[in-house]
């Protein structure tokens, strides 16, 4: 879907019926983050797509965009997440956006850029949200609602064009109500003071321009930009026993106990080895009753 000029766009999502839910302004936000020496070149904000990271991918390989390119949808219907799950919220419940990099250090880093996203989410949402946000490895944040984690966001990047598209995911004022499944969760669940979207997007880009600069200075090394560290303190998965969910239909049990160098969580396994796992769900095993929490992902 091509983006509407923002007049347009911003006209048409003037029209709202949930007063609690009000538009996001696409010129408010251009003036904000789009200037002079910022990573940001070009925001636009549409009233509806079927996917932001498709739509800016398409645009990537046409080569219509450039680095820093930001798409904002008030609604998706189709919303992807990892192997093509689908994410969907009622309108301007969210923050629904993607990304453009085209990052400048070698090539075998970009895997590290999904695990900067979540870093840099995080961060922002614990200052501009008042909310404490763990990552899941390797792509999903999780806030607490009522004693118990759950997924609030999830991020994919996809190889688009000469970079990458990086999609976020994240919900914001989702009610009880609205949950598209029991482990599901959202900044107001988790008792977030204020859902407020337009400050909540501003920061989330801040915070991934400032991270995104700290790991190109460092040429894409995840522990001299403190990347990996950073990373780690904030993952919620580390220190737990862990279902790997691998391909091939494989699976691996263990205690997850570290990030390498390359973003891989490294399960310790009863026989005594550690095993890396580069990809793959991940289910997050209870302490008691051997049941398990949290979504795959």
């Amino acid at each position: 879907m091509t983006p509407q000029p923002p007049g347009k766009q911003d006209k048409d999502a003037g029209r709202w019926s949930d007063l609690d839910r009000p538009p996001l302004s696409g010129p408010a936000l251009r003036r904000a983050l789009v200037r002079p020496g910022s990573l940001w070149t070009s925001l636009d904000v549409v009233a509806a797509t079927g996917s932001t990271n498709s739509d800016l991918a398409a645009r990537a390989a046409k080569g219509e965009v450039t680095e820093g390119a930001v798409l904002v949808a008030e609604e998706q219907s189709a919303g992807r997440g990892r192997l093509d799950r689908r994410w969907s919220a009622p309108p301007r419940s969210g923050l629904f956006f993607s990304v453009y990099l085209t990052p400048r250090v070698p090539m075998a880093r970009w895997g590290w850029l999904p695990l900067l996203t979540g870093v840099a989410t995080a961060a922002a949402l614990a200052r501009s949200a008042g909310v404490d946000t763990l990552l899941k490895w390797p792509n999903d944040l999780l806030v607490t609602v009522d004693g118990e984690e759950r997924k609030t966001g999830g991020i994919l990047a996809e190889r688009a064009g000469d970079g990458v598209v990086i999609g976020i995911g994240l919900n914001v004022s989702l009610r009880a109500d609205e949950l598209p499944v029991p482990t599901a969760g959202s900044l107001a669940l988790a008792g977030a003071p204020g859902t407020d979207r337009d400050p909540l997007l501003r920061a989330v880009l801040r915070s991934l321009e400032d991270w995104y600069a700290k790991w190109q200075d460092a040429i894409g090394d995840p522990a001299a930009s403190r990347l990996q560290e950073t990373y780690a303190a904030g993952c919620a998965t580390l220190g737990r026993t862990v279902r790997a969910e691998l391909p091939g239909d494989a699976e691996l049990l263990g205690e997850a106990v570290a990030i390498d160098g390359e973003g891989r969580l490294i399960v310790a396994t009863e026989g005594g080895g550690r095993q890396p796992v580069a990809a793959g769900d991940i289910v997050h095993l209870r302490a008691a009753g051997g049941g398990y929490s949290g979504e795959t992902g």
